[in-house]
């Protein structure tokens, strides 16, 4: 993991300054003393929006599930959904930062509710035709995979040419996922940032 001390300014949280790091490639994480540092790996682990895979269980799993979808509702709740567990990097101070993008449009999510109840879900940032993904969560079986397929089918109807979600997992690689150089991934975020496409 490559990582920058020059990345720490506390002004790289507001809005403006945030998205212009997204589009440099670069993601912010929380150390655990809270400090916030900004991240560009030398491998990137993307979802080709077009050629993903569903496992052939998860489709039969979402032929009958009972969920519902909803897009850019309860974000806050599911980003810190996201932040509840033992160890996380989303810190308060993060947090605080995403509402700001909330604000501004460029942090999108999906929920997934049961009986009205909020049970998986992901969020993450989108600048022009790239989706930067952050976290996701389940609190029952399939809801996180669920929402990712509800995300990338959102993404190939808007017609969004980058799904980042930074490093690979075996979770991620069941969908297609896969590892590129760096410099193979700034000439996808060219690529993208050429689509004027919106999430919403």
């Amino acid at each position: 993991m490559s990582s920058s001390n020059d990345f720490r300014d506390e002004g790289l949280l507001i809005p403006e300054n945030m998205i212009m790091m997204y589009a440099q490639g670069a993601f912010p994480m929380a150390d655990e003393t809270g400090k916030i540092s900004w991240y560009m790996p030398d491998l990137r682990t993307i979802i080709p929006i077009n050629e993903f895979n569903i496992p052939r269980s998860l489709k039969k799993y979402l032929s009958s599930a009972l969920f519902e979808y909803q897009f850019d509702q309860s974000t806050l709740e599911i980003i810190r959904n996201c932040a509840g567990r033992d160890s996380t990097w989303i810190s308060e101070k993060l947090i605080e930062a995403y509402g700001g993008l909330i604000k501004s449009g460029h942090l999108h999510s999906v929920g997934v509710f049961f009986n009205n109840e909020l049970v998986g879900g992901l969020y993450g940032v989108t600048f022009r035709g790239a989706f930067f993904g952050e976290s996701m969560f389940s609190k029952v079986t399939q809801a996180s995979k669920c929402a990712l397929v509800k995300l990338i089918e959102r993404l190939r109807e808007k017609n969004f040419v980058l799904l980042d979600v930074q490093y690979q997992t075996g979770h991620l690689k069941m969908f297609g996922a896969k590892e590129i150089p760096f410099d193979h991934f700034t000439r996808l975020l060219t690529e993208a940032y050429g689509k004027d496409v919106y999430f919403g």
